[in-house]
């Protein structure tokens, strides 16, 4: 092969993957559209679309599982953000999610653990000290709550 033919195959390669990022691009931000419209099967579509194309993209795995935790299937959610966690670079924002879904399901001591995990990951990240901080404080009523019903009883 001519040294020709091997950089007209190495420009076909460069259009070939762009234009793959660029339909990846397109599908993410439609399902944001679709998502922000309440349309979360159509979401759910495009997303899946596009995991098809990179199967491991943690925003598109992040999405599927807000649309998991959305409809309630906290464990699946769950499932979605931690495959996220081992492609991304920014583990604050699928370690919060995590914890907020552990939040939902009233497993405050998981919930804290992964808002933790975020706060260790980027100390800066605000959601992550709110989620935890409210953990932390429902936590402490139900303490409080049980010492007094222990008060009462005894």
């Amino acid at each position: 092969m001519s040294k020709e033919s091997e950089r007209l195959n190495e420009i076909a390669g460069f259009f070939r993957r762009t234009s793959g990022k660029i339909k990846l691009i397109k599908l993410i931000i439609k399902a944001k559209q679709e998502y922000d419209k309440y349309d979360y099967e159509s979401s759910r579509q495009s997303l899946e679309e596009g995991l098809q194309l990179d199967p491991e993209n943690p925003v598109i795995l992040r999405g599927l599982g807000c649309i998991e935790q959305f409809g309630g299937n906290y464990d699946e959610a769950v499932s979605y953000y931690k495959k996220a966690v081992k492609f991304s670079t920014a583990k604050e924002l699928e370690y919060t999610l995590i914890g907020t879904a552990y939040y939902l399901q009233d497993k405050l001591d998981e919930a804290v653990e992964y808002f933790n995990l975020a706060i260790d990951a980027n100390d800066d990240y605000t959601a992550a000290y709110e989620g935890r901080n409210q953990a932390m404080l429902e936590n402490h009523i139900r303490i409080l709550d049980l010492q007094d019903s222990l008060k009462k009883y005894f």
